[in-house]
């Protein structure tokens, strides 16, 4: 009885121009398949019109519906699911919506993320777009550069940017909105001048975190992109090089999968000085219980007054050596005893129960250095969970930091 003419009853005209096509269905069928059709066909204000013209669905999707109903058969695929899901939706199919939602979830990668989410979105289907931003938060940067990245609305461009777990250095995240801007432009007819640029980015700017880009990439791209004002690129300037920092209008919190708000472990009960720097790291070796982002260290700062210093940050694997995370940059102190914070480009992934070494390599004058040191150390994260660190001695090139005295006071870390 599929999309036969023998005994059906009513005619569908389906889509439009020259992709149109008349379409027999049987009214008993669609009745007991879908309340949508039962209403339309035995409902108090039903039709008894024997064409029904459907201008704004595709035929191969309502052939697709059709066969579901009369069979129990399902063929879906890349070209027909969103409109088959459309489809289904429209005529309240929950089993072949299931189908659809199904068949993306096992097809969805980082290549056709951004498109998905749109359409997950579009469709409010809340499941399929939790998976869509969950595979571009574990493929930041693949997500950001498929083709279908610049296809997004604003609202949905918005929704990622607004994400503090997407895995990307904030000024290749920057580059990629640019590549955006571009093609909305194009889709407005707008030149694409930087002023445009931002018209069109809207309120999704202030969603861009440039204080986590380091002076020499914001300088270099930002700076220069003629999308922020005179005043937010001075602003943003003194945010890198004063202490302390003057409030700005963009977030500073560090992206990756993390929750909860940042957290320091300090390792020492009191303070000493002086400690002094000569090219070689200090380092501290420790193991955590549970998983945790690490975004930065505390360290101290000179013991003669207001001071600028040079450091390369990094967290080893201890195991393999290699380098998990690092940064070169460069910090001001106010030349007190208080530790200041010296962040890392991207947080630093770090599993339990497995040795990281923590170094840093100064170059600047003497400074204060932690005494008493603490070779464990438990921080409450929620009314529920804590983190325990376990300090030991990294043997080697090591500028003489230990458990019990030394640098690298503090570890700043998300849960």
């Amino acid at each position: 009885m599929y999309n036969n003419e023998v005994l059906s009853d009513v005619h569908f005209v389906v889509g439009r121009d020259i992709t149109q096509q008349r379409i027999p269905a049987h009214k008993f069928v669609l009745s007991v398949g879908s309340a949508v059709f039962d209403a339309m066909f035995n409902g108090t204000l039903a039709s008894d019109a024997a064409e029904i013209e459907l201008p704004d669905v595709e035929p191969a999707a309502f052939l697709a519906l059709l066969r579901f109903l009369y069979s129990d058969d399902v063929q879906i695929g890349p070209e027909t699911v969103m409109t088959t899901l459309y489809t289904a939706k429209k005529y309240a199919v929950s089993a072949l919506e299931r189908h659809c939602v199904d068949f993306l979830k096992s097809n969805l990668g980082a290549d056709n993320a951004f498109m998905l989410l749109t359409q997950a979105r579009l469709f409010d289907e809340p499941q399929l777009a939790a998976l869509c931003l969950d595979t571009i938060d574990k493929n930041t940067a693949e997500s950001f550069n498929a083709d279908g990245f610049t296809d997004v609305d604003l609202e949905t461009l918005s929704v990622v940017l607004e994400r503090d777990t997407l895995r990307i250095q904030e000024a290749k995240l920057f580059k990629a909105v640019l590549r955006w801007c571009e093609a909305e432009c194009g889709r407005r007819q707008l030149s694409a001048t930087a002023n445009n640029k931002r018209i069109v980015l809207a309120s999704a700017l202030p969603l861009i975190r440039f204080p986590l880009m380091s002076v020499e990439e914001f300088a270099v791209g930002p700076a220069q992109s003629g999308i922020l004002t005179d005043r937010e690129v001075v602003s943003l300037f003194l945010y890198y090089t004063v202490n302390p920092k003057p409030p700005i209008s963009f977030k500073d919190i560090p992206r990756s999968s993390m929750t909860g708000k940042e957290r320091a472990v300090n390792r020492f009960r009191q303070f000493e000085s002086r400690w002094g720097y000569s090219g070689t790291s200090d380092r501290i070796r420790f193991i955590v219980d549970r998983r945790i982002f690490v975004v930065g260290f505390g360290l101290y700062g000179s013991i003669h007054g207001p001071a600028e210093y040079e450091v390369n940050l990094q967290v080893l694997h201890t195991a393999s050596g290699k380098v998990c995370g690092s940064n070169v940059t460069r910090f001001s102190c106010d030349g007190s005893c208080y530790t200041f914070r010296v962040m890392f480009k991207e947080p630093v992934e770090i599993l339990p129960n497995t040795s990281y070494t923590a170094s840093t390599t100064l170059k600047g004058p003497d400074s204060y250095y932690g005494t008493k040191g603490l070779k464990r150390v438990s921080i409450d994260c929620s009314s529920e969970s804590k983190v325990t660190f376990q300090f030991t001695y990294a043997a080697g090139n090591n500028n003489g930091t230990s458990v019990e005295d030394g640098q690298i006071p503090e570890i700043l870390f998300y849960t």
